[in-house]
């Protein structure tokens, strides 16, 4: 036998990665480090801008911010200080009447907005990506929204066709639609920031005349707040419960169809948040 029939031949595989550097979970990677590195330099500028009792001030208000709500004596400071006459969420004053000497309120408050803002965007991508891998969330993608809007991050569970969150005509929630509302409730857990929950009809009437859109639309955004807190949210995170019926149609044109039957939550911005509670105390104060 000669020597040329001796050799074996040389098998070449070609191993074909797919998505490579073209996928898109590096994005999300990128988004991540880039929101943690903001608020690490932030927190380098706050450690060098302020003195003691300022920090001090910053962590209570970002461990509790109810502390900081309109009217309260922390935060009651004279008129013309900050912006405008009205108290405002970290504006040093009233009970221990901190002057700022590294930072001015209105830079106190400034850094509380770009805080704020990083920390929702960080729960949108957080959020985003959970949709995207989770076991629990991925089957349900094309039912959950999020976006941003002035009031802060919003989230809604929409029905399908095939897919309702609700039995029909009732505030009881289906097994998956729980347990996304649990998912979704232990990240909103993450952030101190309050919810508003809003439960959506159809314009289908309802057959009972003592019990309409309006009534079910409550109870099933009461469902989606106890689903939410069984997932981790915090009870006191709970800032407002809406029930629109069908006033505000996901489908204008369409007002009949199932993705009009929805729950919206919305992570509120501490601007939005003070907004909505400063109104309703002039409200209680008018009456």
């Amino acid at each position: 036998m000669s020597l040329e029939s001796k050799r074996q031949p040389i098998i070449v595989r070609k191993v074909i990665r797919k998505g490579g550097h073209h996928g898109g979970a590096w994005k999300i990677a990128y988004a991540d480090f880039a929101t943690a590195m903001m608020a690490f330099f932030l927190l380098l500028w706050i450690l060098n801008a302020t003195d003691d009792p300022q920090r001090a001030a910053i962590a209570s208000y970002f461990q509790d911010p109810t502390l900081f709500e309109p009217g309260s004596p922390v935060l009651t400071v004279p008129a013309g200080e900050g912006t405008g006459n009205a108290p405002s969420i970290i504006d040093f004053g009233g009970g221990f009447a901190i002057q700022p000497e590294g930072m001015t309120p209105a830079q106190l408050q400034a850094l509380a907005r770009q805080l704020d803002a990083a920390r929702l965007e960080a729960l949108r991508l957080s959020l985003q990506e959970a949709i995207d891998d989770s076991a629990a969330l991925a089957p349900y993608q094309e039912q959950l929204l999020v976006d941003v809007v002035p009031e802060g991050l919003r989230i809604q569970i929409i029905d399908r066709e095939n897919r309702p969150m609700f039995d029909l005509g009732s505030a009881r929630l289906l097994p998956h639609a729980a347990a996304i509302l649990g998912e979704i409730g232990a990240m909103i857990e993450t952030v101190p920031n309050p919810t508003a929950i809003t439960g959506h009809t159809d314009a289908r009437p309802y057959t009972s005349p003592d019990y309409t859109n309006w009534e079910l639309s409550s109870d099933r955004a009461n469902a989606a707040r106890r689903a939410l807190i069984d997932g981790g949210m915090a009870e006191s995170q709970v800032g407002r419960i809406v029930g629109l019926g069908s006033s505000a149609p996901l489908e204008p044109d369409d007002p009949k169809a199932p993705v009009n039957r929805r729950i919206s939550i919305v992570v509120m911005s501490l601007d939005a948040a003070e907004a909505a509670f400063e109104n309703e105390t002039l409200e209680i104060g008018t009456e």
